[in-house]
């Protein structure tokens, strides 16, 4: 009986430290793995520190671009769309057409106007020249009166010289009345040369007239012609087609939007907060991730910081002087320039999120 207690009480003490073995073991495995996890956030951290230190981040930024909005010079309707959606063009290459019959019947109204001008010029040159033969008319018949208002003055004097008893009065008075005519011609010759020659300058005017409404018609027929080039709507620079609004059969205005044209040499735009302004120049370099291109390494440089932060030059800019202030940290937009070619070979466009981190150790000015 005494051994059965025995063994009974040996079980006991065995399944006690069998109980008591585990968890022992269990607690220096926990502890284990927790000193495992805290080092290697340790390492993190000291690795993050040491990578981050003398930089300033972003994902506040965004791919950007020069964009430029394709509109028509005249209105009328769209005939035919030369180019297709998110197509590579040229500058100068016509994108679409507009119906060009109206401009082409205006320019040939402004053409006869031309014409009808200077056939008026041909007029008026002929009539200027027809007056100068008139001039030389009217001096011939005034050297002509001339002539015979000197030899009837000495026709007169001669009689009179005369004895009154050897001449007859009717001889005298013949003389006399020829003399009177004479002069009388020679002033009407005189009146006559001056109405000619009043004439040429009415001539000359209409010469002048003439030619300013050949000028103003050439002017007209220049400025048809021009319109009518402007039924072809090209490209303003070379880039890629985006945002196509317009379809054939539309009827389009003056100025409207009908597409646009994002052009080659893209950048970012980074809304640094002020407070990681402080040792920020042009120059430094900078490390860029895009997020639709995670693996890629960019690389680039501060170019420039804007002169006034987003919020002064917002389309309704906040108004500090009134009411109750909030203090809010204000961003300021830098340019951020690729370095190389890696961001050429990438399809990347206006918009697109990114992160640069810029390395405010190095300054190059």
């Amino acid at each position: 009986m005494d051994d059965v207690r025995q063994h009974d009480a040996d079980a006991r003490v065995a399944a006690a430290a069998a109980d008591d073995a585990p968890p022992a073991r269990g607690k220096g495995r926990a502890f284990i793995a927790l000193f495992l996890v805290l080092g290697a956030l340790g390492l993190w951290g000291v690795t993050t520190w040491l990578q981050t230190r003398g930089t300033e981040a972003t994902d506040d930024a965004f791919i950007d671009g020069h964009i430029s909005q394709v509109s028509a010079q005249i209105g009328g309707r769209v005939s035919a769309i030369l180019v297709q959606d998110n197509a590579v063009v040229a500058a100068g290459q016509v994108l679409l057409r507009i119906d060009p019959r109206d401009y082409q019947v205006r320019l040939e109204q402004a053409q006869a106007q031309a014409d009808q001008a200077a056939a008026e010029l041909t007029q008026a040159r002929g009539t200027l020249a027809v007056r100068l033969t008139d001039v030389g008319q009217a001096d011939a018949n005034i050297r002509e009166a001339q002539a015979t208002l000197q030899q009837a003055e000495q026709d007169l004097a001669r009689y009179r010289a005369i004895n009154p008893r050897a001449i007859t009065r009717q001889t005298i008075d013949s003389a006399t009345a020829a003399q009177r005519t004479a002069q009388a011609r020679l002033d009407a010759s005189r009146h006559a040369a001056a109405g000619t020659r009043a004439q040429i300058q009415v001539a000359q005017a209409q010469i002048a007239s003439a030619e300013a409404a050949l000028h103003t018609a050439q002017a007209n027929v220049n400025n048809a012609k021009l319109q009518l080039s402007y039924t072809g709507v090209g490209a303003p620079a070379a880039g890629r087609v985006t945002r196509r609004t317009v379809e054939v059969g539309n009827y389009i205005n003056p100025g409207q939007a009908l597409l646009a044209i994002v052009q080659p040499g893209l950048w970012v735009t980074a809304n640094f907060k002020e407070t990681q302004l402080t040792h920020m120049c042009p120059g430094q370099p900078v490390t860029i991730r895009v997020d639709a291109f995670p693996d890629a390494d960019l690389t680039g440089h501060v170019d420039s910081l804007q002169t006034g932060t987003g919020a002064i030059f917002a389309t309704l800019p906040t108004e500090n002087a009134t009411g109750n202030y909030v203090k809010v940290v204000q961003r300021l937009p830098v340019k951020i320039l690729f370095d190389g070619d890696a961001a050429k070979h990438l399809l990347l466009a206006p918009g697109m999120s990114a992160s640069p981190r810029v390395n405010v150790g190095k300054c190059a000015n």
